[in-house]
């Protein structure tokens, strides 16, 4: 009897023929059955190697991964939302840094992550084995976007549960480096790998990515939710920017951004700001700016306590603190993005994700927005002082025209890094961004909350700075502590 291939892959290869069919209008997928895929099979028609593309992309949806919950607990850690509930299933835990190995968010958000890692080896090791089913060219393709997701989802990883690339330079303990897959319990022995390593690997995905990658796609729906040329460049601005790298930041950043205002990329896909930033979050999830989403259809959308829209708007189970970002008041009531947060009791709610169930907001994973904010940051700390402010003052001004900087902002290096971070939190709020550029930095996560419903500040000496390693891990692989 032929080997079955594990069940966690098979499962997800079955439910990509519904997940993704309504996002791929250009290269139709076949839904019939597959309830006897085999590792002899699977890979044996051209349709099935695009469901199997597809499916990679699909793990990236998981409800505790990109679906929702990894994008929440950016946030959660940061200081500019307040729980309500004190409810462990809705994140808590998160906000309050009071997760262990044992948590929900630790555990599922790990297991997810590996599963997409998982997925995207089977992908690349399963398709060489199968070389010819698809021209060379499109093998080589489909191979970078899996190792775009791969890339992703050990950036996602290695910034929540390992400690800041910027403290030592990535000697410290990473994770384990899984770069083969895994269909039994053979290999569960892999020691963990430096920060360094991981990152180092991650690069690697990505320089291969943008090598293999198709310069744009058929459709601005296609350019949003699979990975072209763009995409790769763009998230290696965002790792850079982690490591503080800022030189590399500033020479990626330059692929896909203009010498000149109106910023836009002069080759590829043509990314630019949209002109309407609520648009961007409402109507038109495909713009030029959105250059990377998790599209959410009928078939295959995050549910209940994992969607964004229902736990920051329908719930209402988190509020803009008065201390964080809201209160800023170089965030004035003038600006547009204001308009996504709707009053109760005196207490403000966002709605970036407005939409009522079945929750189809796309969430965004990368935009333009967050690639010139990125090139501001590096090009101010580098010392050119005028292409920083051009970058950040474009971001501000789409959403707020008539703002103006404060003079420091023009002249003082310190003064315009801090505007930019403080655009980042405005900008970027609700994305999961939070957390990770407080650890950048190695900055105290602050307090958050009163009373009973309070967090307490974590400084980058305390344990709770960064998630534990999951006890199903510590259990499962004898050789994580060697």
């Amino acid at each position: 009897m032929k080997k079955l291939i594990n069940k966690n892959i098979l499962l997800c290869l079955i439910g990509l023929f519904l997940a993704f069919s309504a996002c791929n209008e250009d290269e139709l997928l076949y839904p019939t059955p597959q309830t006897n895929l085999t590792e002899a099979n699977i890979f044996d028609t051209p349709e099935r190697v695009l469901g199997l593309v597809n499916g990679v992309y699909n793990g990236l949806k998981a409800n505790y991964f990109y679906g929702g919950r990894y994008v929440m607990y950016g946030d959660f850690r940061g200081e500019d939302f307040v729980n309500v509930t004190n409810n462990i299933f809705t994140g808590y835990d998160t906000w309050s840094h009071t997760v262990n190995s044992n948590s929900n968010e630790v555990e599922i958000l790990w297991r997810d992550a590996y599963a997409t890692i998982n997925s995207a080896n089977f992908f690349i090791e399963g398709i060489r084995a199968n070389s010819g089913v698809v021209s060379e060219e499109l093998e080589n393709q489909y191979i970078a976007e899996a190792k775009f997701v791969r890339a992703l989802s050990y950036f996602a990883l290695i910034t929540l549960y390992a400690r800041p690339f910027t403290e030592d330079q990535g000697a410290s303990p990473g994770l384990p480096l899984r770069l083969q897959s895994e269909t039994d319990t053979e290999n569960n022995d892999l020691a963990r790998s430096t920060v360094a390593q991981v990152y180092a690997q991650i690069l690697i995905d990505l320089n291969e990515a943008e090598a293999g990658l198709p310069e744009t796609r058929p459709s601005p729906l296609l350019n949003t939710t699979r990975a072209h040329k763009n995409t790769a460049i763009a998230l290696k601005t965002r790792v850079y920017l982690t490591m503080g790298d800022y030189a590399n930041v500033i020479s990626e950043a330059q692929k896909i951004v203009s010498e000149s205002s109106p910023f836009s990329a002069p080759s590829g896909v043509a990314h630019e700001l949209h002109g309407d930033v609520m648009e961007v979050f409402r109507t038109n999830y495909t713009s030029a700016e959105s250059i990377f989403s998790m599209p959410m259809t009928e078939l295959s959308s995050a549910t209940g306590q994992s969607s964004l829209g229902f736990i920051y708007n329908i719930s209402a189970e988190y509020y803009m603190n008065q201390e964080g970002i809201w209160g800023n008041p170089e965030w004035r009531s003038e600006d547009a993005r204001k308009g996504m947060f709707r009053v109760n009791n005196g207490r403000y709610f966002m709605t970036k994700y407005a939409k009522p169930a079945p929750f189809l907001d796309f969430v965004p994973v990368i935009r333009y927005a967050e690639v010139l904010l990125n090139y501001a940051e590096a090009a101010a700390l580098t010392g050119d002082l005028p292409k920083a402010f051009a970058l950040l003052e474009e971001v501000r001004q789409r959403s707020d025209p008539d703002y103006s900087f404060p003079a420091s902002a023009v002249s003082s290096a310190d003064a315009l890094v801090e505007s930019i971070l403080t655009e980042r939190r405005i900008e970027l709020i609700g994305e999961g961004f939070r957390s990770n550029d407080l650890l950048r930095k190695m900055e105290t996560i602050p307090a958050k909350g009163s009373s009973s419903l309070f967090a307490p500040a974590i400084t980058p000496n305390q344990t709770e700075y960064t998630f534990p390693m999951p006890n199903l891990e510590i259990l499962n692989n004898k050789a994580l502590m060697n």
